[in-house]
Parts: structure tokens; C-alpha cells; sequence
């Protein structure tokens, strides 16, 4: 597996530095916080795709949801390991441009513990999201399950769907594209499989137990280890939050482009 550790740790800093200099050569009125930014997305999309692929496919390949293995899930979590400590890094290159852009160029003349900590104060969630699949479930996934449950890290992989569109998302709004149609279409998209393979992915994962072991939905849960519910629930609370900030943009963006449009009438109706 250290082949896989390996390839993981070339593949996507070698995937973020590439498309800084790609996106630097193309769009050159671009800041370095523009090209980061946009970097950091294209990384994450890519690495959201593969890890749905996997888990799709360790889904449909595991009928009994406890003994089923595939070597997909180890081979997997040993490959995006090195993602998830890079993208730390990468988030805090963003959050560093992005902050000398805004008009703090003193304090962020160069990086420092100030500009750590600055970064960690507006992103404590993400990251603490990473230090904990990095820390805690990758070594629960490679050294203490005694090989049982893949049906359900594939499952878990899956969560990543609406990555991609997200990254869309904020691509769009770089690109001035925010008030489009193709904006509006995907700003649902993610509402959607955010939903679906963020939150539903839970009932779901205990619905396909209940149902191989003849267990009603409502009362699963009291079969499953106490860790294995708080485990599910740690992964699950920063979704349901996740989602909650997303419906309210939506409606922030949904409530703006209403009012733009209702002033637009006005005004045609006066111009008449």
C-alpha cells in the first residue's frame, strides 16, 4: 500500500500546481488568489469524482453489507490520504491571497503564525473535517475493523457527489458567470446531491441493514455499537450545517435576482 500512499502524495499537489500555472497562462488578468482559489476547486473536483467512483462501485459490489470486502476501500483510503493533508495546505494558500486582495496586504505580507491562526479562525470546521477523517476514520478504516462494513465506507465515499458541483459553483462565480442560467441549474443540482448523498446516505446505510437482517428501520440503530452511531453522527452534524448555509445562500441568491428582476419591471414601466 505504500505504492498507493505514494502515487496519492504525486498526484494531487502535481494536480494543483499544474493547473495554477495553466490557469495563469490562460487567464492573465487573474490575482494569485483567483488562480489558487480556482486551483484548489479543480483539485477537489477531481478528487470528489474518484472517491464517488469507488464508491459506487464497492456499493454494487457488496451484497452483504457486513462481510462483503473489496480492496477498493483500502486501496482508496491509502490514495486520498495525502489529499486530505494537502488540501489543508491549499485552503490556507487560498485564504492567504484571498486576504491580501481584501485590503490586508500589511498583515499578510508574508505568512506567518498570524496568518495561520487568521486562517484557522474562518476555517476551523473544514479543517477540523479533515484532521478527523485523516486521524481518526482512516486508521478505524485500515486497522480496526477486522475487514468488516466496506458496504458502508463505500457508502461514505459516495458523500463526495456533490463536491464536484460545488466546485462548479464557485468556478462560475470567478468566471462572472454568477447570474447565468447554467448558475442557477447547478446552484440546485448541489441542493439536491448534497442532500442525497450527504444526509439521506444515513438512513439509507441503515435501511440496507435493517433490511438484510430483518430489523425495521426505527430500531436499527439500538443493534449497532455505540461507536458506530457516533460515528455516523460526527460525519453527519457538519452536513446537516453544511446544508443549512447552503439553502440559505440559495435563498439570499434567489431573493437578490427577484428584486433585481422586480426593479427591472419598475423601471420598464416608468420608462413606458
Amino acid at each position: 500500500m505504500l505504492s498507493t500512499l505514494a502515487a496519492g502524495t504525486v498526484v494531487f499537489p502535481g494536480l494543483f500546481f499544474s493547473f495554477r500555472k495553466i490557469l495563469k497562462y490562460m487567464f492573465t488578468g487573474w490575482s494569485d488568489a483567483d488562480v489558487v482559489s480556482v486551483s484548489e476547486r479543480l483539485v477537489s473536483a477531481v478528487h470528489a469524482c474518484l472517491a464517488t467512483a469507488a464508491g459506487v462501485t464497492v456499493v454494487r459490489s457488496c451484497r452483504n453489507t457486513m462481510t462483503d470486502s473489496h480492496w477498493l476501500v483500502n486501496g482508496f483510503v491509502w490514495f486520498a490520504a495525502p489529499y486530505m493533508a494537502f488540501d489543508i495546505y491549499a485552503m490556507y494558500l487560498s485564504h492567504y491571497f484571498s486576504q491580501r486582495v481584501r485590503g490586508q496586504s500589511e498583515a499578510y505580507s508574508s505568512h506567518s503564525l498570524r496568518t495561520v491562526k487568521g486562517f484557522l479562525k474562518k476555517e476551523w470546521m473544514l479543517v477540523l473535517h479533515h484532521l478527523v477523517l485523516l486521524l481518526i476514520f482512516m486508521p478505524i478504516t485500515l486497522f480496526f475493523r477486522r475487514g468488516l462494513g466496506d458496504f458502508f465506507i463505500g457508502c461514505l465515499f459516495t458523500t463526495e457527489f456533490s463536491t464536484p458541483f460545488v466546485c462548479l459553483g464557485k468556478c462560475l462565480i470567478q468566471l462572472g458567470l454568477d447570474g447565468s442560467k447554467l448558475y442557477r441549474i447547478n446552484g440546485i443540482i448541489v441542493l439536491l446531491a448534497f442532500f442525497m448523498c450527504r444526509i439521506l446516505i444515513f438512513p439509507f446505510m441503515y435501511w440496507k441493514y435493517g433490511q438484510q437482517f430483518g430489523i425495521p428501520l426505527h430500531r436499527v440503530a439500538f443493534h449497532l455499537p455505540l461507536q458506530c452511531n457516533l460515528g455516523n453522527l460526527v460525519i453527519l452534524a457538519p452536513q446537516i450545517y453544511w446544508f443549512i448555509l447552503l439553502l440559505k445562500k440559495a435563498i439570499r441568491v434567489y431573493s437578490r435576482q427577484r428584486s433585481k428582476s422586480t426593479d427591472g419591471k419598475k423601471n420598464g414601466q416608468k420608462t413606458d
